[in-house]
């Protein structure tokens, strides 16, 4: 007997006595096989009326017994299970048949409640057979014989009920009536459930066993000594007992073969009719389906292919649309731009010959003029009348008609004869170039009031932008009329300046003691671009992360001021753009893509859809990125733009949110000197709305040098040589005795000095490493005591501080420290480190920044909009996931049939693997790809919330999917008889479980652990969740494990569909592995629970271990 049944039978006695004294009865009356004697109807129905009226007392008191209630784990409707068993109302003629066979006293060979609790109780102890009054060593009559019974002495009635004494039966032995099964020991029968076959026994004289039962007939006995079934237990045990696959049983002694288009499994009842499109030949034991499986991968594969191709077409049109509105849009404001200066040139021909003509009509009446007050001159006594008219005629006329038109043309004087009176009377005047003469219309164009069209949002960004390049153009030659108007120009924006000052500011490594950034003074104002330089090793970027409020793990000392005030830098992160060295940027996204999203997310939120189209066209139009503004960034697997392109995208991310501070790392690092200089003048630009532009520059070119406007220069160990003008510094390097050599790149001359390459002068005797301190000088600022030495002169006390050797001194005494001292002040020094990132990620700081940009609501809706876009790009990638869990699903479909003793556990065990395995390095990419994407755009004040839900709003689809493609194989393979709709929850669950664990794994681990962890944590979980008979502990630990309810809700939604002749089978396998029917909703809720804590875990974890 298997191990299974001898769990179960202790438990499932109770559960038999139900069965058989609970269900029996009705059935009896139903039986008519005959007109007279035993198989008289009247007489059978007046014995089961005998027998029910005995019953009726008992069968409402075992229902509700607490043996009964035992059996809930694997009896959920204890009518309906029993029903199923032992229903013979619809063919009950085996019964009549044994009262026939018995002549009438088949009630007298019915076992009692004691003797099937005695049998029952000998199974489950292993013993088989137990002594008793009837059956032992000294009386063993031939009913103790396995497939026989025998009744009661004639004076006794049976009592069904009777449960403490085996009743004295040993007369009239007889085979075991058909449809009853008669244990070996006992000498009574009990029924043989429904799909059960029970005939009577066959010699076999080759085997020497009675088949089909596979016991043998008594010794020395003869061949007809063989009765009938002699057990039902679990299929492992009595599958000879189950009616066979192939065949279907209507009652248990009756066994027809399966006809053709059907198909019977093992201990059925009635046969099933097969699927359309499958072939059923006779006898068969399932129906083939695979056409269905196919059939629906087939069509789950267009369903696919329609999707992501129409997806990406909608996408590409959308595209081409929006290409072809904008090439339209820039066509007719070029048109526009080009007509107006046509018109304008016109004009200024036309001024100049109308001035020439001024001109020469002034000198004309200028020189007649003097001659008549020549004339005049010589007579000093005339004075004519003041009323009087003039003597000579025609000219008196012609100078009335020029005088009243002169005066009517006075009255409304025009703007070019304004110009040129001007001109006469002051040639020396430029009011006359006035560049606001005749252009007002350009500066005055005013935004159409609503625009919702693609067109009027591109005709109105391209015509500002072709209106800035004429203005930049007429700039380029001002005069002073000129400048006045440019500063006077209310077009131009000025942003919220954020002046930086920094005093005293030292960086030192905690633990370390070493200063990355020693005494740093000055400060970094608004309109202007500074460059910062220095040697490697100078802590240029150290130096951008201390005024950004990036710098962990440091000791940070000094000042810094934002606008001279003490605030935190943090409070204007939303109006600061970092441009980090890497070039951070989503590959799988267009130029426009990428910039587009940033401004989106970053500008404010009240900002119309135009001004926003506005700016990120400024952008692309300034950074030369038009040519490739609708090709993909690339990654290192696929080719995109070019790396100088990559890298103006780079900055082109913090240039569309209009920052107040623009920090860069070695923009130009990378870039030829054309794209170099089209990236500062794109920044020059920004200087001039007041944005105060901080970079750090490697090798400029003089033509580049020279368009910095400030130089911050740091020696090693993060000193400062000089702060200041860019036109100066030649000027300070000179007054020290440096002098750059004709023909040699001022920044390349400075940087080799600081690197030692080059001396400072050979006359001078200056050394580079004084250089630090001759700036300390030249300001005034206090000299560090062991930098003193450097230059001689330079005592401890006229500046404040110890002697030098007195911080040698200091420096000894520190330096004797033991092997173990250093390791503990290492330890002390990397927690310290990692306590500063997680205290630094959780940073909270007053916004003061007045820029109110869209909120986690409208940030999810722009993410998911991105991560739907990555996904479909990606879509080959996700077909090559759905490929291998295809080829999985018919592998384990194949291999792990379904086994009807443990409900297919096996195969679910395997799929549980499988789909973890697979699902969990799928997911993966989702955030193990981009961290370095979220870092920077969680830096930038964007919502991480709305970046992980999108995430996982996007990845819902392949949680949705995955499963149904992975049953499409291994459902219709294995043809388990649960539905397809209990597999699809349980693995629907299963996924979003095993999803939630891949996010924790990408978030905290490299790429390379985090797959090595999803492969090895489904086995060793799931080794761990199908453990029988382990200690507590292992209990406890499997109860956590999520393989212990994906396996459990897979066999309880298998084990459901198993009924009848199946029951003890379906309770001692339950019993065995520790199972529950009721647990079905607990198991899927508590995977349920399992993927949402992970996915919190996995949020929490990447809010705080983010790198900022």
């Amino acid at each position: 007997m298997s191990d299974s049944a001898l769990g179960s039978f202790r438990t499932v006695s109770a559960f038999l006595l139900l069965l058989f004294f609970t269900i029996w009865p009705p059935f009896v009356r139903s039986q008519d096989d005959g007109s007279s004697g035993w198989s008289n109807p009247l007489v059978v129905s007046t014995a089961v009326q005998m027998l029910r009226s005995r019953l009726n007392n008992l069968t409402d008191s075992l229902i509700a017994s607490n043996s009964a209630r035992k059996l809930d784990f694997c009896i959920l409707d204890p009518r309906s299970d029993w029903d199923g068993a032992f229903n013979f109302s619809s063919n009950a003629s085996f019964l009549g048949s044994c009262f026939e066979y018995t002549k009438g006293n088949a009630l007298q060979r019915v076992c009692t409640a004691i003797e099937v609790e005695f049998y029952l109780r000998s199974v489950s102890e292993g013993n088989g057979f137990k002594p008793n009054k009837n059956c032992n060593l000294s009386d063993w009559t031939q009913g103790c014989e396995p497939g026989w019974a025998c009744t009661l002495s004639e004076d006794r009635e049976i009592d069904l009920n009777e449960s403490k004494e085996i009743p004295f039966r040993t007369r009239d032995p007889l085979p075991c009536c058909e449809g009853f099964f008669c244990p070996r020991g006992l000498t009574c029968m009990i029924p043989c459930p429904l799909g059960a076959y029970c005939p009577f026994a066959k010699p076999n004289t080759t085997t020497g066993l009675c088949d089909p039962y596979g016991y043998q007939w008594p010794p020395g006995k003869a061949t007809n000594s063989c009765g009938g079934a002699d057990k039902w237990l679990d299929v492992g045990s009595s599958g000879n007992v189950f009616c066979s696959a192939g065949s279907y049983c209507p009652t248990t002694t009756v066994k027809t073969p399966c006809s053709s288009g059907h198909y019977c499994r093992l201990g059925s009842t009635t046969e099933k009719s097969c699927f359309k499109l499958t072939s059923c030949d006779p006898n068969s034991a399932n129906q083939n389906i695979h056409a269905y499986g196919i059939m629906l991968f087939a069509a789950l594969s267009t369903l696919l292919l329609i999707i992501y191709n129409c997806s990406d077409q909608v996408i590409t049109i959308r595209e081409r649309r929006n290409a072809k509105s904008r090439e339209t849009a820039a066509r007719s404001a070029r048109e526009t731009a080009q007509a107006r200066e046509r018109w304008k040139a016109a004009k200024e021909i036309a001024k100049k010959h109308a001035l020439g003509l001024q001109t020469q009509l002034s000198r004309t009446f200028s020189r007649k003029r003097s001659v008549k007050q020549e004339e005049l001159k010589m007579l000093p006594h005339f004075k004519p009348p003041s009323d009087a008219s003039p003597t000579y005629g025609p000219p008196a006329s012609s100078s009335s008609g020029y005088s009243e038109a002169s005066t009517s043309r006075k009255k409304e004087p025009s703007a070019l004869t304004k110009m040129m009176h001007t001109l006469e009377d002051d040639p020396d005047s430029i009011e006359g170039f006035n560049l606001e003469i005749g252009d007002k219309h350009l500066k005055k164009m005013e935004k159409p009031k609503k625009m919702s069209t693609r067109s009027q949002i591109f005709n109105y960004a391209y015509g500002q932008i072709e209106k800035e390049k004429a203005m930049q153009q007429q700039r380029k030659n001002l005069t002073f009329s000129g400048i006045i108007a440019m500063a006077t120009d209310s077009e131009i924006r000025t942003r919220p300046p954020i002046e930086i000052a920094f005093k005293d500011l030292t960086l030192t490594l905690k633990g370390k003691k070493r200063n990355l950034l020693r005494c740093v003074t000055g400060k970094i104002t608004p309109g202007h671009i500074t460059a910062l330089m220095g040697p490697s090793g100078a802590g240029k970027t150290t130096f951008l992360n201390a005024i950004a409020g990036k710098a962990t793990g440091c000791t940070i000392t000094g000042v810094i001021l934002v606008n001279g005030r003490m605030d935190s830098i943090h409070s204007y992160k939303k109006i600061i753009g970092f441009v980090p060295q890497d070039d951070i940027v989503h590959g799988n996204l267009t130029v426009e893509e990428n910039l587009w999203f940033s401004a989106r997310c970053r500008l404010p939120a009240h900002l119309p859809k135009a001004d926003k189209v506005l700016v990120v066209e400024r952008v692309i139009e300034s950074l030369g990125l038009q040519p490739v503004r609708d090709s993909l960034v690339g990654t290192v697997e696929k080719r995109g733009i070019s790396g100088g392109q990559r890298k103006r995208v780079n900055v082109g991310l913090e240039m569309v949110m209009e920052p107040s501070l623009l920090i860069l790392d070695e923009p130009t690092s990378g870039l030829d000197s054309a794209s170099s200089q089209l990236l500062l003048r794109a920044l020059r630009r920004e200087a001039l709305e007041g944005v105060n532009v901080c970079m750090v520059v490697h090798q400029p070119s003089y033509t580049l040098f020279r368009m910095f406007d400030e130089l911050i220069l740091l020696a090693k160990g993060g000193l400062t040589v000089y702060h200041g003008s860019v036109i100066k510094v030649e000027e300070y390097f000179l007054g020290l005795g440096v002098s750059v050599p004709e023909r040699v790149n001022p920044p390349d001359h400075f940087i080799d000095i600081l690197e030692g390459i080059v001396k400072p002068s050979p006359n001078s005797g200056l050394d580079y490493k004084q250089l630090p301190v001759r700036w300390m000088l030249h300001n005034g600022y206090p000299i560090p005591p062991d930098m003193q030495s450097r230059i001689p002169g330079v005592n401890a006390s006229s500046h404040g501080g110890a002697s030098s050797s007195e911080a040698h001194a200091r420096d000894a005494g520190t330096n004797t420290q033991s092997f173990a001292g250093e390791f503990w002040e290492d330890v002390k020094s990397t927690m310290q480190l990692r306590g500063d990132k997680i205290q630094h990620n959780f940073l909270i700081a007053k916004d003061l920044s007045n820029r109110q940009t869209p909120g986690i609501l409208q940030q999810y809706k722009y993410f998911v909009g991105r991560v739907g876009k990555q996904r479909l790009r990606e879509a080959r990638i996700q077909a090559v996931d759905f490929l291998i869990l295809l080829l999985a699903g018919a592998c384990l479909g194949t291999l792990a049939k379904v086994n009807d003793a443990t409900f297919g556990a096996a195969g679910y065990t395997y799929t549980i693997i499988a789909v973890s395995l697979l699902c969990k390095i799928a997911a993966l990419r989702s955030f193990s790809l981009d961290k370095l994407q979220y870092w920077r755009e969680s830096a930038s004040g964007m919502s991480s919330l709305a970046y992980f839900l999108s995430k996982d709003t996007v990845d819902l689809f392949s949680v949705i999917v995955k499963p149904v493609i992975y049953l499409s194989m291994f459902y219709f393979f294995s043809n388990p008889r649960s539905s397809f709709l209990d597999n699809y929850i349980v693995l629907l669950v299963l996924v979003y479980c095993v999803t939630g664990i891949a996010y924790v794994f990408a978030v905290v681990l490299e790429p390379g652990p985090a797959q090595l962890w999803s492969v090895l944590l489904p086995v060793v979980l799931t080794l761990i969740a199908t453990q029988r008979g382990s200690s507590g502990l292992v209990k406890v630990i499997a109860k956590l494990c999520y393989p212990k309810w994906a396996l459990e809700a897979f066999v309880i939604a298998n084990a459901k569909r198993y009924s009848g002749v199946w029951l003890i089978t379906r309770c001692g396998s339950l019993l065995n592995a520790g199972y529950d029917l009721r647990n079905w909703p607990l198991c899927i809720a508590i995977l349920v629970l399992h993927g949402m804590v992970t996915r919190i875990l996995a949020y929490v974890l990447m809010v705080t271990f983010q790198k900022k």
